[in-house]
């Protein structure tokens, strides 16, 4: 049955959905059009919010993006709708990352508890310790069906693994820290005002390990700064990949999805996370990521899991910046 056109409220609903999706240094590149049947979504890349420096190919931004892509589908079964998404729908327009099409009404409403609209709301990235517990093997092997579910490959490491990801992760940080035109298109993420609306505030940047065995990303780096506090963090974390086989644009947007789905039931579970993204912003250590044991494959994410503090929420921008009316204008403009 074919659904009603959306309403200004639901076009709204979803993109707040879409919006709150995790993004490299919080840079939120997206924007969202309806479609001209005002029964659906169509999702853009915003390269003017790129971090071109650290992802010269765009990578990190089609796996932001494919995280609200990801919410946007979880937004629409709240609203009775099932969606149906095309990526990268036309080669004439390579900003157009996917449409999402919501012009049927879905079948039957998600059975209890398997829901993720409410841990949109809660899913934040932490950056605190977690504590020294494994997560349950019957989460861990629904996180991986998660994962499998978007056509990408969730890896929980054994401790060996999880040392190796964690030295090349170390790695690549100091390598960051030592470049200057990195360090400074990172610091340039960094928000000292209360009314900001992207970037990664001051206020909730994370302590750094006092023994130096998880390599959070220290934002500040050396002065000029504020002080950054250490704290012990947890002996062994629990870290996870995710891997596709080929490494195209529709690879980095399905990873996204998955990523965001990962997170999302681990919300829902009490578990918290945080990305190491800094192996993957350099091609060697992104290669040395990978285990040759499993044949091919290119890691896209680095995923530390465990239960702890829940990390605080960081700024949104302004749905009128980041959706049109059907009529062009933005959402909220009064005009």
């Amino acid at each position: 049955m074919t659904a009603p056109p959306l309403t200004a409220d639901e076009f709204h609903l979803l993109a707040a959905a879409a919006g709150a999706a995790p993004s490299l240094h919080n840079s939120q590149p997206w924007l969202f059009r309806p479609t001209p049947d005002v029964r659906g979504l169509a999702v853009h890349l915003d390269p003017t919010r790129g971090v071109p420096t650290t992802d010269p190919d765009g990578r990190a931004l089609h796996v932001s993006v494919g995280a609200a892509v990801l919410n946007l589908r979880i937004a629409a079964g709240r609203l009775g709708r099932e969606p149906r998404v095309r990526l990268l729908p036309d080669q004439s327009q390579p900003y157009l990352a996917a449409e999402v099409d919501l012009s049927r009404l879905a079948p039957a409403p998600a059975p209890p508890g398997r829901d993720l609209y409410p841990a949109i709301s809660l899913r934040h990235s932490s950056r605190q310790p977690f504590a020294d517990r494994d997560v349950p093997e019957a989460v861990i092997g629904e996180l991986l069906s998660a994962a499998e579910a978007e056509g990408v490959v969730l890896d929980v490491l054994e401790e060996a693994a999880v040392r190796r990801v964690l030295e090349l992760t170390a790695e690549a940080e100091r390598r960051t820290a030592a470049d200057l035109a990195r360090l400074s298109e990172t610091r340039s993420w960094l928000r000292a005002e209360p009314a900001a609306t992207d970037g990664i505030p001051f206020d909730v940047l994370g302590p750094l390990d006092h023994d130096a065995r998880v390599p959070v990303r220290s934002f500040t780096g050396s002065p000029p700064g504020p002080a950054v506090h250490t704290e012990r963090f947890e002996a062994l974390p629990q870290v996870a990949t995710l891997s596709t086989r080929t490494d195209l644009p529709v690879d980095w947007l399905k990873a996204g999805q998955a990523m965001e789905r990962v997170w999302l039931l681990a919300t829902a579970h009490g578990l918290r996370a945080s990305v190491l993204h800094q192996a993957v912003e350099w091609p060697d250590t992104r290669w040395r990521l990978r285990d040759p044991s499993q044949g091919p494959g290119h890691v896209q994410l680095v995923l530390r899991l465990g239960y702890g503090p829940p990390g605080p929420a960081t700024p949104r921008r302004p749905i009128s910046e980041i959706l049109t009316t059907p009529d062009g204008r933005a959402a909220g403009d009064e005009r």
